[in-house]
């Protein structure tokens, strides 16, 4: 399988060359050269197959014979190694629960998927290799959880100063070994300009990849969670329509993919809080990417996010095909309070914000009776402690994952510019 950049001004790559360099020397996203549909007695017959399977079948195309077939199957099986359940609020409506694995968050597949392809392709490599990546919550811990002890594999976190929760920032700046924090003065986009920057600093770059979305490794098994929902939800015999939270994209650009794999799936709904730029899009056809807002919901506070230009290209550039299947809703913090509220009186779930702006997309959406809605939980309520009892008559019990880091101590070195980072990696 090779890969292109969506600047079209790189050579094309092999996924070994995409995941080991994250970013393009035009500074594009890498995107795979074909997606060639599974067979429909798969897709039809999907119950029959473990969520293993599934997900090999799901990947290996993208990976190409750069991984051999047992060492894929074996990194999937250290990747797939939890539950993500569907649990229902109502009727025709379900969160797909994706904070059951280690840091308690949907990043956790990405993260520990390319953190054992990078671990393979460096393997028979004496040199150090840096992986860096900018986080507006969950994305810093999961990365460091991931790759923390991992062989020639150092990890610098960035992310934005006093716009993470706290039991996020315990996550990410207080393991040690390989992994170091970097708090940034500013927003999120702040960090991902600074990680995109270093890129193209020839002094430096050479020695470093991300584990950003933007990077194929994190984004494409994200796929799975689509596929191992559908496997729940075939025998309803519905109209499948996920809203995705989404901040950076890379989430319900994997479902987009998931589809053009054949995965039976009727509409898309990007959920954002009020850093709004792909909704302002779909409405006014001008894409105007601005600074973030912090929100409650943070791990969306996104105001440029990187992958819509997959989601894009997935759809040849054309908006009236991307209007026809793909929806974006923005919603206030105040909406997202009332919704918390509103699902935990009629149902007992309780939703983080993350789930609660999902929810909100799907009734934005309006689902017709022969459609079942699904709503994606990025992220436990503990992660989001303060707000969910703020919000809700609730006491959230700390999981045994979140009680391992919430007393150790923070580690982090102040950043204010892209020169204190390149200070730092040139040490």
């Amino acid at each position: 399988m090779n890969y292109y950049s969506l600047h079209h001004k790189s050579p094309k790559t092999t996924f070994k060359n995409a995941v080991v360099q994250g970013l393009a020397k035009d500074r594009g996203i890498y995107f795979p050269d074909n997606i060639t549909p599974l067979s429909k007695d798969f897709i039809e017959n999907i119950e029959n197959y473990s969520n293993h399977e599934i997900a090999f079948e799901v990947i290996k195309q993208f990976v190409g014979d750069e991984i051999p077939t047992e060492t894929l199957k074996e990194i999937i099986e250290a990747t797939v190694s939890f539950d993500f359940p569907l649990v229902n609020t109502d009727d025709h409506i379900a969160s797909l629960e994706l904070f059951h694995g280690p840091t308690m968050a949907f990043k956790d597949v990405g993260a520990k998927f390319m953190a054992k392809c990078l671990e393979y392709f460096n393997k028979d490599n004496n040199d150090e290799v840096t992986v860096l990546v900018a986080t507006s919550g969950d994305t810093g811990g999961a990365v460091a959880n991931g790759f923390l002890g991992a062989k020639g594999v150092n990890v610098v976190i960035l992310y934005p100063s006093g716009k993470v929760s706290d039991i996020q920032e315990k996550q990410l700046t207080t393991l040690g070994q390989n992994i170091t924090a970097l708090e940034v003065e500013g927003v999120f986009d702040d960090c991902q300009e600074m990680v995109k920057t270093a890129f193209l600093d020839e002094e430096i770059a050479r020695t470093l990849t991300s584990a950003n979305s933007i990077n194929v490794a994190r984004w494409l098994p994200q796929m799975f969670y689509f596929f191992f929902a559908y496997k729940q939800l075939k025998s309803k015999n519905k109209e499948l329509v996920f809203s995705v939270p989404s901040g950076n994209f890379g989430n319900i650009c994997a479902g987009i993919m998931a589809q053009k794999l054949g995965l039976p799936v009727k509409h898309f709904i990007a959920a954002t809080n009020v850093n709004d730029t792909v909704p302002n899009y779909l409405v006014n056809g001008t894409y105007n990417p601005k600074p973030s807002k912090a929100t409650i919901s943070n791990a969306m506070d996104v105001g440029n996010p990187s992958n819509f230009i997959r989601i894009q290209e997935l759809y040849n550039n054309d908006f009236e095909t991307l209007k026809k299947h793909f929806s974006s809703f923005s919603f206030t913090d105040d909406a997202t309070r009332k919704k918390m509220k509103d699902i935990y009186a009629r149902s007992g779930y309780v939703a983080d914000p993350h789930g609660a702006v999902g929810y909100l997309g799907l009734e934005k959406y309006g689902l017709q009776e022969n459609e079942f809605g699904v709503f994606l939980e990025t992220a436990h309520p503990v992660k989001f402690l303060d707000v969910v009892e703020e919000t809700l008559p609730v006491k959230v019990e700390i999981p045994a994952q979140i009680q391992k880091v919430i007393n150790n101590k923070k580690v982090a070195i102040k950043a204010k510019s892209y020169e204190d980072l390149k200070a730092f990696l040139m040490k």
